[in-house]
């Protein structure tokens, strides 16, 4: 525990103006991050007599080892600095809200060629219109379901809709007429970005105009007995009146607003959003925060806002906000958000009529929502601290092991060997400190020799950050790096405790490998999957915990995940070793022209087969390049046929269906690489081994 008076500032330091401070701990990890209006007047309330302090102050000041500030130009600039800072330190006594990018999105892609229809998450992305958040996909899915009937726009994805492209036949959804298929030229793209466009404008609200075009049209059939055109543009008119069903009218005069509302006891807050639009609600997203700062329910809101608008610009933000309580100061926080907007935003408390009513609905759903939160959590807190404890009792550790971190190695009969890491803080998953190795020592399998390399490589890895930081060094100064002005260190925080997948060997070579490095404050165990035994470093006999203990259960999910890790980047590095192609060993070319070789000859088979003038049509490939490729093309040996194992019959050459379409992400990068590659996880947690195959998990146990 530091002393505040150990780092405070010496008088006449601290400008008299605005800007935004900085809280760092013994590890230089920014723990707090603030803003005021005179940083000399705010600091001063930090370096007070400790008796004075809110219990959660006093806490972060004596949990700090140092302090700085920078200096900014006007409030405005302070609240989006904060803002930024606490985006990228993620400090821990600063109010965090546990929902961020997970609510679902309508969104409709108008910066493709053929605009798209798809429920998205995440970051928004430039040129993509966003209509939400809703509380489910399921939900966007029926809206859109009702819609394509009047507004047939593309929902398909890239590959699916260059597939039909290439055959020249449309997908079912063409069929049935929920598609308008410009994949097939049944419209132009002109025609199918006004159909986009009309969705879009019907998402917004603008609902009468289209609702009596319709009815026009269906009038006119009638009088023409065009009947079963009639009877089609009835069908549309009901499914669009179902769509704009879903969401009642809750504000008379079309109003565009966004409605706050924030529950909070002495530890916790949840707050609740309503969406509004077009008199409507479309949506309806809520958060939930611990209170590790002393926090009034105006810089709740403000922390609300923050986190509500920090990313969006234009219409994203509305031109009205309702909220119970008012930020002090107003005027910082009402032109920051008409800055995001590029227009003036009206941020109030509703006084009277349907505003009000409506505020009280969204307040009473926040009540609920913290109700709901606490009976959750406190069966949560208490099993995750049980297992902690029960954890520290077992193996003998001075503290319960607030930060463990699990290795595992996993390969293919000694084939791509890797190995991954998970964290697991205070009893949760913290995916952003996941880190994978591939094992670089050896060649073959050794799981022994495979754990004591990624061991080795970690911790020294540790050693390093210590020494650049000076933190070990007697007498000597923390280094002030630029580019590590606090951010996370991948490497750079010793775990209490480590967990190998394994028993007394892996255990064995994971303590080797500490020795070695002369760490001796770090305890290690392995569990092995056989019987579920704990297994301690120099001890003949495993520690065997109930089959029902909550500590037990927590290393298990540990395991489990180091498991799953490990598995899923070992089947991508062998995915992209079996998708390797004889193009790879041409010196000088690249994924684009790779692309544009395929797309010109249809598979590597014609390729091979052509000669090389026909090579050089292909843009931007020259004659040089051209007999690289084929004397590449014509040293590798072509695949052997495919044969169907039930007829016995051969199929076509498996190189003349290549695929060379661009195919989307479809999860988010989860960790980078030992050495700071990034990298995509690819393959589901729990995707089968396919029959006959080998298990990559054999030989991990002992």
């Amino acid at each position: 525990m530091a002393d505040p008076s150990s780092y405070r500032p010496r008088p006449g330091e601290i400008p008299d103006s605005p800007g935004v401070y900085r809280f760092r701990d013994e590890h230089r990890r920014v723990i707090y991050v603030g803003k005021a209006k005179s940083l000399r007047q705010r600091l001063a309330n930090y370096f007070q007599d400790l008796a004075g302090l809110h219990p959660r102050t006093r806490t972060m000041v004596t949990t700090a080892a140092s302090v700085e500030w920078t200096v900014v130009s006007t409030e405005v600039e302070a609240l989006q600095l904060e803002y930024s800072w606490i985006k990228e330190y993620d400090p821990r006594f600063n109010v965090k809200y546990r929902d961020d990018k997970s609510y679902p999105y309508l969104a409709v892609t108008m910066n493709e060629e053929y605009p798209r229809v798809q429920v998205m998450r995440g970051h928004k992305k430039k040129g993509v219109r966003y209509f939400g958040p809703y509380g489910h996909a399921w939900a966007i899915r029926d809206t859109v379901d009702l819609l394509l009937r009047v507004f047939p726009v593309r929902t398909c994805s890239a590959g699916v809709f260059k597939n039909a492209a290439r055959t020249g036949r449309p997908c079912l959804l063409g069929y049935i007429g929920k598609c308008s298929a410009p994949c097939v030229g049944r419209v132009t793209e002109e025609e199918h970005r006004e159909l986009a466009e009309e969705f879009s404008d019907f998402m917004t609200g603008r609902t009468g105009t289209y609702i009596r075009r319709l009815e026009k049209q269906m009038t006119d059939a009638a009088e023409e007995m065009e009947y079963e055109r009639a009877a089609r543009l009835r069908d549309d008119i009901e499914a669009l009146r179902k769509a704009m069903e879903k969401s009642a009218v809750v504000l008379a005069d079309a109003t565009d607003a966004d409605l706050i509302a924030v529950a909070e006891d002495e530890l916790e807050a949840a707050v609740q959003i309503f969406h509004v639009r077009g008199g409507r609600v479309r949506g309806q997203r809520g958060w939930v925060t611990d209170k590790v700062e002393d926090v009034t329910t105006p810089a709740l809101v403000e922390h609300a806002l923050q986190q509500l608008y920090g990313e969006e610009t234009g219409d994203s933000v509305p031109k009205e906000v309702l909220v119970p309580a008012l930020p002090d100061p107003l005027e910082p926080v009402q032109q920051w958000l008409t800055d995001r907007r590029g227009a003036n935003v009206s941020l109030r408390i509703p006084q009277r009529g349907d505003k009000k009513s409506l505020m009280e609905t969204v307040a009473r759903n926040a009540q609920q929502s913290l109700i709901l939160h606490k009976t959750k959590r406190a069966s949560d807190l208490t099993t995750r601290s049980r297992a902690l404890e029960e954890i520290s009792e077992a193996l003998g550790l001075d503290s319960a092991p607030l930060r463990i971190e699990c290795y595992d190695i996993s390969h293919l009969q000694g084939d791509d060997v890797v190995a991954s890491m998970v964290v697991f803080e205070d009893g949760l998953s913290r995916k952003s400190e996941y880190r994978r190795f591939q094992i670089k020592g050896f060649e073959g399998q050794d799981d022994v020799r495979s754990m004591h390399e990624v061991i080795t490589r970690r911790f020294r890895r540790y050693l390093a950050e210590k020494e650049k930081t000076g933190e070990w060094a007697d007498g000597e100064e923390l280094s002030d790096l630029k580019d590590e002005e606090g951010r996370p260190k991948r490497f750079a925080y010793p775990p209490q405790l480590v967990v190998v997948d394994g028993g007394q060997p892996q255990v064995a070579a994971a303590q080797r490998a500490l020795d070695e490095l002369g760490i001796d404050d770090i305890a290690v165990c392995g569990l092995a999957k056989r019987l579920e035994e704990v297994w301690l470093p120099d001890e003949d006999d495993p520690v065997v915990l109930p089959r029902t203990s909550e500590g037990l259960y927590l290393l298990q999910r540990v395991r489990d995940e180091a498991h799953r890790f490990a598995i899923t980047y070992q089947r991508t590095k062998r995915a992209k070793r079996f998708r390797a192609s004889p193009l790879d060993d041409v010196p000088g070319l690249g994924e684009t022209r790779k692309q544009a070789l395929i797309k010109h000859f249809g598979s590597v088979k014609k390729l091979r087969s052509a000669t090389i003038d026909q090579i050089c049509e292909v843009p931007g490939i020259g004659r040089k390049t051209a007999e690289a490729i084929a004397v590449a093309l014509a040293q590798a040996a072509p695949a052997a046929p495919a044969v169907n194992t039930a007829t016995g019959e051969i199929m076509e050459d498996t190189e003349d269906t290549e695929d060379t379409e661009d195919t989307e992400d479809t999860e988010e990068t989860e960790a980078t690489e030992e050495d700071g590659t990034p990298g995509t996880t690819a393959g589901a947690p729990g995707e089968p081994v396919p029959a006959g195959a080998p298990d990559e998990r054999r030989g991990q146990d002992t």
